[in-house]
């Protein structure tokens, strides 16, 4: 878990101005005169390995953006410095949590595409699936209207 919080915070730190992601100080450098405690209370559910890649990433990218996440949304994934989104293992288990707890879209890995097949088919059709192969394909499905790059908009009236 520790290694997936220090991989999604380098990954928003290198991406910071690509997403126009600040700190409380309006600062590119995300850690800038900013502190962040990740707190995962231990409870009943063991968490343990990378599953929560995506998830930190997309809690981080609100936080830096000041946008909210979807609130009927639930992902799993392993991430990579680069951006990418590795399969993980549990995928029936989690997406029937899911489905329990009355979310209507899960984010998976596009690696784990193949799971679904295990899912019960009354599940399936109460659910959406977006299976993402990197960041930029969870944070767009994470959040309403997606998460597109910030252009500078001196840029684009520059060029009219």
């Amino acid at each position: 878990m520790k290694e997936s919080a220090h991989l999604a915070i380098s990954w928003l730190r290198s991406n910071a101005k690509k997403y126009h992601l600040t700190n409380a100080f309006g600062s590119f450098d995300l850690l800038d005169n900013t502190d962040i405690h990740l707190h995962f209370p231990a409870g009943a559910v063991t968490k343990d390995g990378p599953s929560a890649g995506v998830t930190i990433v997309t809690c981080l990218a609100s936080l830096f953006s000041g946008r909210l996440v979807r609130s009927d949304v639930a992902m799993t994934g392993e991430i990579t410095l680069r951006g990418l989104v590795l399969p993980v293992g549990g995928i029936k288990d989690k997406v029937l949590a899911a489905h329990r707890a009355g979310l209507k879209q899960i984010i998976i890995p596009q690696r784990n595409e193949k799971d679904l097949e295990e899912i019960p088919s009354n599940v399936r059709q109460d659910l959406s699936f977006v299976t993402a192969s990197c960041l930029d394909e969870v944070l767009n499905a994470a959040f309403d209207g997606g998460f597109p790059v910030k252009t500078r908009p001196g840029l684009i009236d520059s060029k009219l």
